[in-house]
């Protein structure tokens, strides 16, 4: 069996879709969807369609940038997609494709997760901050 140089090795890696491999596209895409902001967004869009400015109100702290930068990473991902509908003002709603909804539910577990464990993650932070201090 020949041995394979370090360039072969990546490229092949990248043809096999490993997460591992920095440049790989799943790798980059696993970067798009732990994003805080995504998550957030994707989470907020599972019971049904949101209009912008409602999602700006459900998720706190997003900025209009952030937000419109999320969204249209989602659109081009084929996780969400976007609605104009022309009236005075103009109506912009989003909604999970299919791709977003098996998304959806992922990383609704995440943060449900998140949220039931934040206190066992607190304290364990501060014995470790303890610890530290102690350590020192």
């Amino acid at each position: 069996m020949a041995t394979l140089t370090a360039a072969q090795r990546r490229t092949e890696a990248r043809t096999a879709y490993d997460a591992f491999v920095k440049d790989c596209p799943t790798s980059q895409l696993l970067a798009r969807i732990s994003d805080k902001w995504v998550s957030l967004i994707v989470s907020a869009l599972g019971p049904g369609p949101m209009r912008y400015s409602d999602l700006g109100r459900k998720i706190p702290g997003v900025s209009q940038k952030m937000l419109t930068q999320s969204l249209r990473s989602l659109e081009r991902d084929g996780i969400v997609t976007r609605t104009v509908t022309p009236s005075v003002p103009v109506r912009v709603d989003y909604e999970l494709t299919g791709l977003g909804r098996s998304l959806c539910c992922l990383l609704s577990a995440v943060k449900e997760w998140a949220e039931a464990h934040i206190e066992e993650v607190d304290d364990a932070r501060r014995q470790y901050d303890d610890r530290a201090a102690t350590d020192r």
